[in-house]
């Protein structure tokens, strides 16, 4: 097999090329009977189902490694397939069992330059409502029987994008997106390192809950620290608000020149201590946040505790820091920042408790 792995321009995605090795001359499923019950079969059928993808034209950039280029770039369709469609592609064990989906794009060249070699597609993927992103796939065809004619791929998804788009040139290029089996997609996102993110809708844009409380719904877990010696103490958790800041927010805090392209989210959880024991307040240490670009993303820092002194910060995320631990049966919110690209927004907050079998939480971040 002969793979090849590169950075995307979305966090959590790689690009993988595949090899295709054999394909039907018919363009049937060489593993079932071509009546949509075939056990490879995603959501009980064998053929291609079309989603509903916003296309709104949007400006944007794409970066690549001799230059910045401007584009004007929307998705135009999205194709669920099977997992049948790959059966005759070597493919890495960790797609294996996942569902392709088609992502036909186009974009305009609104630069001065050409855009050359893999364009903008490169920077596309499909993500869940969690903020889960696909795996963008390129295929290298080296089988002459898997041509346009022995294949039952969408429009434009049977052969490469064009090698150059002149400016002022248009092109339509096809990415096809790995995703999970089972839930349905919410989001497809665009990622530039130099212009931000870009975000359409698939469908109503929510997606499959796929497991995922309400925003602002109190869930129960538990918490022990270096005082609680081992013993879990049981809490229960409600995110507040995740809102919005401006980079001046942060004036007082030296930010790297990647950081200065972003902006902050701010993310505000409150805790009640239920159990009998007390609480150092550091439970913010187990909240997380991921993107709707498909971005893991870490707390910039805890400014509700800074290292000069307790209570210090900016207004914007300021908890209500108690002075000592966190009584039983009172209450303590505390407030992280998350620095996302322009563009990006949230799209899941979790909590990650501690103690024996305890599970994460998951809400949708609005």
């Amino acid at each position: 097999m002969r793979t090849r792995r590169s950075m995307a321009g979305i966090a959590g995605a790689g690009v993988l090329a595949l090899v295709v090795t054999a394909c039907g001359a018919d363009g049937t499923d060489s593993g079932g009977s071509g009546d949509g019950e075939g056990a490879d079969s995603a959501k009980g059928t064998s053929k291609p189902v079309a989603l509903t993808v916003e296309s709104t034209v949007r400006e944007g950039t794409w970066t690549s490694s001799s230059a910045t280029q401007q584009v004007k770039i929307a998705p135009k369709r999205l194709t669920r397939g099977t997992a049948a469609d790959l059966e005759d592609v070597n493919m890495d064990k960790d797609l294996q069992g996942m569902v392709p989906y088609y992502l036909t794009v186009g974009y305009t060249n609104t630069g001065s330059d050409a855009v050359t070699g893999r364009g903008p597609e490169a920077n596309f993927t499909v993500t869940l409502a969690d903020g889960t992103p696909g795996t963008p796939v390129t295929l290298w065809n080296s089988n002459s029987l898997a041509t346009a004619s022995s294949t039952n791929l969408p429009d434009d998804c049977d052969k490469a994008g064009p090698a150059s788009v002149p400016p002022g040139g248009t092109a339509t290029v096809c990415q096809l997106v790995m995703m999970p089996k089972g839930p349905e997609p919410a989001t497809v996102a665009y990622s530039d390192e130099t212009g931000g993110t870009l975000l359409w809708k698939v469908g109503d844009g929510k997606g499959d809950d796929d497991g995922l409380l309400a925003a602002g719904t109190t869930a129960d877990s538990s918490w022990e620290d270096v005082t609680t010696k081992g013993a879990a103490v049981p809490i229960r958790v409600t995110p507040k608000s995740v809102r919005a800041g401006s980079l001046a927010d942060l004036r007082d805090y030296d930010l790297t020149d990647t950081s200065k392209n972003t902006v902050p989210w701010y993310v505000s959880v409150e805790y009640r201590n239920v159990g009998k024991e007390k609480l150092l307040p550091v439970m913010d240490d187990g909240v997380a946040l991921r993107s709707a670009g498909g971005r893991d993303v870490r707390p910039l820092l805890d400014l509700s505790i800074s290292a000069s002194k307790e209570g210090e910060g900016i207004d914007q995320c300021r908890g209500s820091v108690s002075n000592t631990r966190l009584q039983p049966n009172d209450t303590l919110t505390l407030c992280t920042i998350y620095l996302l690209p322009k563009g990006d927004r949230p799209a899941m907050v979790s909590f990650e408790g501690e103690g024996t079998g305890v599970k994460p939480l998951r809400w949708r971040a609005s």
